[in-house]
């Protein structure tokens, strides 16, 4: 109830993007339930190229789709580092902002093999920081 207070107060730019947001995270969670990863991510780069672009993306706005994302994040269960990475790639790329997607993987001290994934845009992260990104092997980098 107090999230739904929140979401009710905010303008209503901000509160129409935090809705797209979490569109955009439930759909990607849910795809990457339904259908294999490739599949997903090939037509959620269709999405975001044919869609209505928005304006280009300057800082502040990569910064309020960021902010955006992970509010939606804490709303739709299981909106891992990947699915953020997904959401994050449609809503930028429909802003005509070039990003960077990146899947890596790294074994912890116990020798668990870790994955993380997480968006670049001109150098910088965009979603899903760690310390230490240095540390995973790249298995996937790719551009949009």
């Amino acid at each position: 109830m107090k999230q739904l207070l929140k979401l009710l107060f905010l303008p209503a730019e901000d509160r129409a993007l935090l809705l797209g947001a979490m569109w955009w995270v439930g759909a990607v969670r849910f795809g990457l339930w339904l259908v294999p990863f490739g599949t997903l991510q090939r037509a959620l780069e269709r999405m975001a190229r044919s869609s209505a672009k928005l304006p280009v993306a300057d800082q502040d706005s990569i910064n309020r789709v960021t902010w955006a994302l992970k509010a939606a994040s804490r709303i739709v269960p299981s909106a891992t580092c990947l699915t953020q990475a997904l959401a994050a790639q449609v809503m930028l790329g429909r802003r005509a902002q070039p990003i960077d997607l990146r899947i890596g993987v790294a074994k912890t001290a116990e020798g668990r093999l870790e994955a993380h994934a997480w968006v670049e845009s001109e150098g910088r992260i965009v979603i899903g920081e760690q310390k230490d990104l240095t540390r995973f092997t790249l298995l996937l980098k790719e551009r949009s």
